[in-house]
């Protein structure tokens, strides 16, 4: 982040106002007015539904046929882009970039990356040669760190990962050397570390090519990150602007107050979870030793396979009425151990015990019964929720399946969870069309509580949702715990969310559990170096003790394919050992309730540094 004082603007909106074409409705945005200095990286903040997005579209000519400009000013570069007719002359793509939160759905997946960058920027400059454009590209791909840029030019957008294509869509953006890129909400589907290599990525390129950003985002914590100034969106009208220290440190509406207050605080909190110390209860759900390995058909072989090994030697205890998260990038196995913890797939080693219970020992119509006990929530509700049966039918479903409660009684349990989860029972016959993900999400609560479980598995459940949203959420699932005695496990990539609900915390690497802690331990005293590293890529709005400039992972995660000996981690560790590569570290109590899998803590191998406790003085967790 730079200073912005003396630079001329290469982008002006002034009282920008865009609604639907249809007479007499609602505008989304109203009056907006803000610059886009040169060199600058602004910052646009708003909830979900509060413009943002139309905003970016409106700036970059993309506004769909069902929405209009009713109003005000875009100019760039000193230009109206406007005509007199509120039509906007610009051409998308040449002097304004756009770069996506889909990049999947922006590339097609029949024909190689490469190939595809060059026609697009041939697309908007047709009047460079093939050769010229294939040259450019391929430096870009490199700039942008993607590895091996001559190979990965001929492969399939399907081989990348998300945070490769986010990359590749950066490429496409920088191609045709443009004034300006709209950066719409790029790091939202992505793990920290890959949303912060993206977020440094940018900030290294804007600066290198002379770019002005406009990064819309409604996560503050990010664009603090990044940002030089903040433009803050309150349902479609600016509600204040300012640098962005400044803003976050001093927000002059109350509005901006609110939002800055519901961002979660991670190391300056003494919220957090009690350790359960119930060590004469048995654990609710206990996971010993459990191995997943999936096989896929080898390119270009018929009967030949490589071993996906998911889920490696995992083993924890839930105690009763405990939330446990369960942490890391994506491809480490969380999902594959959801299904597990499920019963929806079985380890072909080691075994899951649910009440003292082992699933293998249980026969089909015993399994379907003890489900009853633990519930599965989802990530996406739109497609968990049926769009076609109403809401009290949907929350009945788990009763029908399971023969309990019927006529009166059924609707009168369904109405009694829809209260619980705060919905008004007036929905009951309604469709979900019109619902917010949110009330969606209820939706989902409502419909595992109506069974009575002792167990509740979170996978990425409010990831979907704003801040304010995700509050509202996370408190219901506190306060139904003390109702209902419910014991959760949270699986999620949300650091600042774990650190806020759960008490335990295991996080995962490639299939396996590299440590294991209560949560002041995980957030002070981290052992595992890729623990820290996960921690130094949280975006936050307070100082972060973890440096990502000594920490931060760069790359992606290996493949779980044909792992190699050794420590899974040791291709991307800054302190791995000889030893690292050739053993593969134990999972090693190094405290009461503390375990790492990390030869620095191994006694037989080299002598155990103490951890580093990196609590601010006088900070207290309870």
């Amino acid at each position: 982040m730079g200073d912005t004082r003396t630079r001329e603007p290469v982008l002006s909106v002034r009282n920008l106002t865009v609604g639907p074409v249809e007479l007499g409705s609602p505008a989304i945005l109203s009056d907006v007015s803000f610059d886009l200095n040169s060199h600058e990286i602004l910052g646009i903040f708003a909830e979900t539904g509060g413009g943002k997005s139309v905003l970016s579209r409106a700036l970059a000519n993309w506004l769909p046929p069902t929405l209009e400009f009713r109003g005000g000013d875009i100019r760039f570069k000193g230009k109206s882009t406007l005509d007199g007719t509120g039509h906007s002359m610009l051409r998308p793509g040449r002097e304004i970039a756009y770069i996506g939160s889909r990049p999947q759905s922006s590339l097609d997946p029949t024909i190689p990356v490469g190939p595809q960058l060059v026609e697009k920027l041939r697309a908007v400059r047709p009047e460079i040669s093939a050769a010229y454009a294939r040259n450019k590209i391929l430096k870009l791909l490199a700039e942008v760190r993607i590895p091996s840029p001559e190979e990965r030019f001929h492969e399939y957008p399907t081989k990348y990962s998300g945070g490769m294509m986010q990359r590749a869509m950066i490429v496409d953006a920088l191609s045709t050397d443009p004034a300006m890129i709209i950066a719409d909400n790029v790091t939202q589907p992505l793990d920290v570390t890959i949303a912060l290599q993206i977020v440094r990525l940018l900030q290294q390129l804007a600066r290198e090519h002379g770019v002005s950003v406009l990064f819309v985002s409604s996560s503050l914590s990010t664009l603090n990150q990044l940002a030089d100034r903040v433009v803050v969106l309150q349902e479609g009208k600016v509600a204040e602007i300012g640098e962005t220290q400044s803003l976050i440190n001093e927000p002059a509406t109350p509005y901006t107050q609110a939002i800055i207050e519901q961002i979660p605080r991670i190391w300056h909190s003494t919220a957090a979870p009690a350790v359960s110390t119930r060590s004469a209860e048995q654990p609710i759900m206990s996971v010993r030793d459990v191995k997943r390995t999936y096989y896929v058909r080898r390119p270009g072989h018929l009967n030949s396979y490589n071993s996906v090994q998911a889920v490696r030697n995992v083993t924890f205890d839930v105690m009763p009425r405990d939330n446990i998260g369960i942490v890391g990038e994506s491809g480490c196995g969380k999902s594959t151990l959801t299904r597990l913890l499920t019963a929806l797939e079985r380890p072909e080693h080691g075994e899951i015990l649910f009440n003292n219970r082992s699933f293998s020992d249980m026969k089909e119509r015993e399994l379907t019964a003890a489900r009853r006990g633990f519930q599965l929530l989802l990530q996406d509700p739109y497609n968990a929720l049926p769009p076609r049966m109403t809401v009290g039918r949907m929350i009945e479903e788990g009763m029908r399946i399971h023969g309990i409660h019927k006529g009166a009684d059924m609707r009168a349990r369904v109405e009694q969870a829809m209260t619980d989860v705060g919905l008004p029972t007036a929905i009951y016959n309604h469709l979900p069309n019109s619902l917010s993900t949110g009330d969606r999400q209820r939706i989902s609560v409502a419909r595992a509580l109506v069974l009575e479980p002792q167990l509740l598995i979170l996978d990425e459940t409010v990831s979907a949702l704003d801040q304010s949203e995700q509050n509202k959420l996370l408190s219901l699932f506190s306060r139904l715990q003390v109702e209902k005695n419910l014991t959760y496990i949270f699986i999620s990539h949300d650091l600042a969310m774990v650190r806020r609900v759960c008490s335990r915390i295991a996080v995962m690497y490639l299939g396996e559990l590299v440590e294991i802690a209560d949560n002041r331990t995980l957030f002070y005293s981290a052992r595992h170096p890729y623990t820290k590293a996960l921690l130094s890529a949280v975006p936050t709005v307070e100082d972060n003790p973890y440096d990502s400039s000594k920490l931060l992972l760069e790359g992606e995660p290996p493949s779980p394919i044909n792992i190699a000996p050794g420590c899974s981690f040791a291709s991307r560790c800054p302190l791995a050992m000889p030893v690292c590569r050739e053993k593969a570290p134990a999972l090693t109590a190094v405290a009461p309730g503390s375990a790492v899998a990390c030869h620095l803590y191994d006694a037989n191998e080299v002598p155990q540094p103490p951890p580093v406790d990196l609590r601010p003085q006088n900070a207290e967790l309870h």
